[in-house]
């Protein structure tokens, strides 16, 4: 879930270059600016702003990749009760493409990890393509309200560099 500092940034963007000032279509705002930046991380396969995730994962063998990328630190490894398991039941690692992987040591069971993930501590710090590319889809989506005319193809071309295209799920060899 995309947080608030970053909807809040993200509308404050859209403001200036829609020029609208005060708290007018605030609400509305909010919406479009959140759509643009969730639609902007999944054409790119990336979270863009960094924020915390807890994932579950069914672990049988071997490794399993965590679904966001790019990962900067896996905090805690959690059992079927909540509570962190012991550091000899785990391993993880984050490998050179900034992909997350856990895998236990011990019996196979369903785990939850908590980790971080994403390309900037901040919205300001965002590469600027993604950051005018979430404003444009933004305005595109406050001014054609009526869904009639198409997204600027600008967006897509902004976003493109930063796309990670996975054919297949990863492997990875233990």
């Amino acid at each position: 879930m995309i947080d608030d500092d970053t909807i809040a940034a993200a509308v404050a963007a859209v403001r200036a270059y829609l020029r609208v000032e005060g708290s007018a279509e605030q609400a509305l705002l909010e919406r479009v600016a959140a759509s643009a930046v969730a639609l902007g991380e999944a054409f790119t396969g990336c979270v863009f702003v960094r924020r915390a995730v807890e994932e579950r994962v069914a672990l049988a063998t071997g490794w399993a990749a965590l679904a966001e990328q790019p990962v900067a630190a896996i905090s805690a490894v959690l059992g079927a009760d909540g509570m962190a398991l012991p550091v000899a039941d785990y391993a993880f690692d984050i490998d050179a493409a900034s992909r997350g992987w856990v895998r236990l040591t011990g019996a196979a069971q369903p785990v939850t990890v908590r980790y971080s993930a994403g390309l900037a501590e901040t919205w300001d710090a965002l590469d600027a393509p993604l950051a005018q590319g979430c404003v444009l889809l933004a305005a595109h989506l406050f001014e054609a309200r009526d869904a009639k005319a198409m997204p600027p193809a600008a967006v897509a071309a902004l976003w493109r560099p930063y796309r990670r295209i996975r054919l297949a799920f990863p492997e990875r060899a233990a």
